[in-house]
């Protein structure tokens, strides 16, 4: 700890830049090895779960060495398997961290909590996730990947005793990082830290430490699974005679974006509010996905192999069990999406981003298919609509239109097709309006607490007079003699008195009228018409009022009747324990 404090000191004095740099480099280190262990992690509980169990050969894309063969010993076990995977997951997450279960708490760490994330749901969110993930749940690594790394940004912060805002960063910075390894994306994963935390804006701060972390986790994962782009390499021309149809592709995207995050958070809502016991809640919901998955186990695990599959038109290889082939490939973002909201929105710990890229790359693949029919010498293979599809939908579900344009460049490995993604993911994201598959992102960062004091009006403007506990009931009847007025003011060091009769607010006395006085009813030095605030006036008001009253204490009142008094020391205790909760020190 010696040496963290010294290493703390010396950072916190360098320049911005070099700051960074040296930051960046540790989650980036962090998040390679992080990331790779993930990687491991999920082959190793595909191999028990998937090969040992089941029996079962599931495609690969061509990074992971283009398996295309889809085959089952044991399919009647699917459901048992997948239930079996979440149930033990569930066990480890709710009884260690359940923060970890999900997809966008760091998102929330970020927005809510300081960037605060306990150490241990970096080793729970680990395991938890392979073995979701490995025995067949639909959902992916990417989401795991980027908490994982979140947390170890989190973690590195407490250590060196960073502030309230660099951790923040670090968590930001470990997001992209976390993503950007695991998708090997490195460009894609620094904008990502700076877009995914919003609707609609960007954390710039964030952008630079995050290509540096970004690029180094990049590095050590290719160190040990090699560089190839995940789908290996599109180089075909680009064709502008398709742009149109891009833009149709678009609009099928966008609104099938509202429908992912419908589907996931009314599935979400139901399992929360189901009087189970929660450690089986996510047992149940793989179990449903299991059940699907007897008739489409293109929903199991990732899905990456059957994406590549779609990219390379053998649909001969897509198991249909007597069903149409057309049937399965039109079905199957409605049953992804499904399966998915079962497997996380129950509470399995898994990531939502991979479902994204195979719902997306089967909905172009289906709207590909239908112009194919109707112009096949302008479209004489699916390809392209694949790719473009990945980016239109999950960048409108994500609300991350400019960082996904890149990753699926750096997934391809080719920039052909940039124009297209580029018309598609902007009408996408039009079309998709607000919905969003992280709850937890905030529309701008004027409306993040994050940037509170900042972007936003005042702090007193957000607070309103209800949010104080206790008003005081502080006031004289009118009928009282000065004597005791001056001595209630005296009590309570103010210089004037609320004055109230049967409940109702009539004014207020001054010291400075009757400080000479012995004797008289407080009837008679009482001043009406004195300015009040009401319940759900906000502190601002109240303050402004209390300047212009050269008064420390206003009368709360509503419909005349008087509720009792607020005072400056109210006000300020309030205010400091706003500050102190969004991480802010009274001098910002």
């Amino acid at each position: 700890m010696k040496f963290a404090k010294k290493f703390h000191f010396k950072i916190s004095n360098l320049p911005y830049f070099t700051k960074w740099l040296i930051l960046g480099v540790i989650i980036g280190v962090l998040s390679g090895f992080a990331s790779t262990l993930l990687y491991y992690s999920v082959e190793l509980s595909e191999k028990f779960f998937l090969g040992y169990l089941l029996g079962m050969r599931i495609p690969r894309t061509i990074s992971d060495g283009d398996i295309l063969n889809y085959s089952a010993d044991r399919i009647y076990l699917i459901p048992l398997v997948v239930m079996v995977g979440a149930f033990l997951s569930s066990l480890l997450v709710y009884k260690f961290a359940p923060e970890a279960e999900g997809d966008s708490k760091a998102i929330e760490a970020y927005h809510q909590k300081q960037g605060k994330i306990r150490w241990r749901v970096v080793p729970i969110k680990l395991v938890a996730s392979a073995l979701v993930i490995g025995s067949g749940g639909s959902a992916g690594r990417e989401g795991p990947s980027s908490q994982i790394s979140a947390g170890l940004g989190a973690m590195v912060a407490d250590i060196l005793k960073l502030n309230s805002e660099d951790r923040r960063r670090m968590v930001a910075i470990g997001i992209g990082a976390g993503i950007g390894t695991i998708f090997k994306s490195p460009i894609a994963g620094a904008l990502i830290a700076a877009e995914i935390l919003y609707k609609r804006d960007f954390e710039p701060d964030v952008i630079y430490p995050a290509i540096v972390a970004s690029a180094t986790g990049y590095s050590i994962l290719g160190i040990f699974y090699g560089f190839t782009p995940i789908f290996g390499y599109y180089l075909a021309p680009f064709n502008p005679v398709r742009l149109p149809m891009y833009a149709v592709l678009g609009i099928v995207a966008g609104l099938m974006a509202i429908l992912y995050p419908k589907c996931f958070y009314y599935v979400q809502n139901r399992f929360s509010e189901w009087k189970v016991n929660r450690y089986f809640k996510p047992a149940i919901g793989a179990a449903v996905t299991g059940l699907i998955a007897l008739l489409f186990p293109e929903i199991m695990a990732s899905g990456y192999g059957w994406v590549q599959i779609l990219m390379d038109q053998k649909f001969n290889l897509f198991p249909t069990f007597g069903m149409p082939v057309l049937f399965v490939l039109f079905a199957m973002p409605f049953i992804k999406i499904f399966a998915t909201s079962m497997t996380v929105g129950s509470g399995g710990s898994g990531g939502l981003f991979a479902p994204g890229i195979f719902t997306g790359a089967f909905i172009g693949a289906d709207i590909g298919i239908i112009f194919h029919f109707i112009f096949p010498a302008q479209v004489p293979t699916i390809a392209p609509f694949v790719i473009v599809g990945m980016l239109a939908f999950y960048g409108a579900a994500a609300k991350i239109p400019v960082s996904v344009i890149l990753m699926v460049v750096e997934m391809t490995g080719g920039l052909q097709l940039l124009p297209a993604e580029m018309i598609a993911v902007s009408i996408s994201y039009l079309v998709s309006g607000n919905y969003t598959i992280y709850r937890a992102q905030v529309p701008t960062r004027k409306d993040s607490p994050a940037h509170a004091g900042e972007y936003n009006v005042p702090v007193l403007t957000s607070l309103k007079v209800t949010d104080i506990e206790n008003l005081r009931n502080l006031s004289i009847n009118p009928e009282a003699d000065v004597k005791e007025a001056k001595a209630l003011m005296t009590q309570n060091s103010i210089s004037s008195l609320a004055v109230s009769n049967q409940g109702h607010f009539l004014g207020a006395i001054y010291m400075y009228d009757i400080y000479q006085l012995n004797e008289g009813k407080v009837r008679t030095f009482m001043k009406t018409g004195v300015a009040s605030v009401r319940p759900n006036s906000t502190l601002e008001e109240a303050w402004e009022i209390m300047n212009t009253n050269k008064s420390t204490w206003v009368p709360v009142v509503l419909n005349g009747a008087f509720l009792g008094i607020i005072t400056m020391t109210d006000i300020l205790d309030i205010y400091r324990s706003k500050l102190k909760s969004l991480g802010i020190s009274e001098g910002t």
